[in-house]
């Protein structure tokens, strides 16, 4: 799902994700994964990468005082965090009560007025004159 057409990392991805879910701390390096699994470093180096962006994973830095100076590679809660708050946010939009329909009408005209400018079509906001004094 997180990485369409690539087997390779698919692997690399799951690999990373089980090694850091059964440590029994941080990991400060990820390249026995290379070896223990027979993959190659780039391919586990992107999928590192976007699972970082993804906030799957995150580095901690020595200099994280939370840590007590460790430093590497952990499980990360931002993502789960987030996908709660992404449930919540749906359950509330599916509550009538705390919506309005006239504003959301005319923000779908809004969005319906943008999809009919064409992209191409340049808007030329003219300068505005100087009323007599010097231009800065």
């Amino acid at each position: 799902m997180m990485f369409p057409g690539n087997r390779n990392q698919q692997h690399a991805a799951a690999c990373i994700f089980f090694e850091l879910k059964w440590a029994k701390r941080i990991v400060p390096n990820l390249a026995h994964i290379e070896k223990r699994y027979d993959i190659s470093r780039r391919i586990l180096q992107r999928a590192r990468a976007k699972l970082s962006r993804l906030g799957l994973i995150e580095h901690v830095s020595y200099l994280n005082n939370r840590y007590g100076g460790q430093y590497g590679w952990r499980l990360s809660t931002r993502f789960e965090r987030t996908l709660v708050q992404l449930g919540m946010k749906c359950a509330d939009y599916r509550n009538r009560a705390t919506g309005s329909k006239e504003k959301e009408s005319l923000l779908l005209d809004f969005t319906g007025a943008r999809r009919r400018i064409p992209l191409s079509r340049k808007l030329h906001i003219p300068e505005q004159e100087q009323d007599g004094g010097e231009a800065f």
